[in-house]
């Protein structure tokens, strides 16, 4: 299984980070203490979503404006009407491993 490592510290809140799992770009978004991983590539087009903006728990591709809830992935809003592939995500301290869910 893909996994990748990388430092709770080196996310910004509400500042989206794009990391490589396997073959997959994944967006990984910081929201206070949580941190979550959804596909980076939005369903609607081919904008990467790290790209976007978050609030709350909902992450608006630049592009067109869609949104999609960081928590389940799915979409929110139009133009966008398919869910985002989610990672599972797990934290150790300063440690979060994202991981292609089973």
């Amino acid at each position: 299984m893909n996994q990748s490592r990388i430092s709770f510290e080196s996310l910004v809140p509400g500042k989206p980070t794009k990391i490589t799992l396997g073959n997959k770009e994944v967006c990984v978004a910081r929201v206070g203490d949580e941190v979550f991983a959804v596909a980076d590539t939005c369903t609607h087009s081919e904008a990467s979503l790290s790209e976007g903006e978050i609030s709350n728990f909902q992450i608006e591709c630049w592009l067109h404006g869609a949104q999609f809830d960081l928590r389940t992935g799915e979409a929110v809003t139009p133009p966008a009407t398919e869910p985002l592939e989610i990672f599972e995500v797990s934290r150790d301290g300063d440690s979060v491993t994202i991981s292609e869910k089973a």
